[in-house]
């Protein structure tokens, strides 16, 4: 997998997982409260479910067997953001 194919999966893959547990957490909440998060569910809620699975991922991923990691990021393997060295062209310098 490419370095930008591996970023698009573990990106898409937290994302599931915050939207799990939004949604499982939706579940627990009184039908009034519901009612008024209905609005703030993709604008606050989701967002803010989403940076903290991604930071839980983040931390516990060293700390679990490879299977588990697969699972909960997509990929063993992280990205490489290093930047790549810049080509000139012949005769344009």
């Amino acid at each position: 997998m490419t370095d930008k194919v591996t970023a698009l999966v573990r990106t898409v893959v937290t994302a599931w997982w915050a939207s799990v547990v939004t949604w499982l957490v939706g579940l627990g909440i009184p039908a009034p409260a519901a009612d008024w998060l209905h609005g703030a569910l993709d604008v606050i809620v989701l967002p803010t479910v989403l940076a903290v699975v991604y930071a839980a991922i983040r931390w516990v991923e060293p700390r679990l067997p490879v299977w588990l990691r697969r699972a909960l990021a997509g990929s063993t393997r992280t990205p490489s953001y290093e930047p790549k060295p810049r080509t000139t062209l012949t005769g344009n310098q």
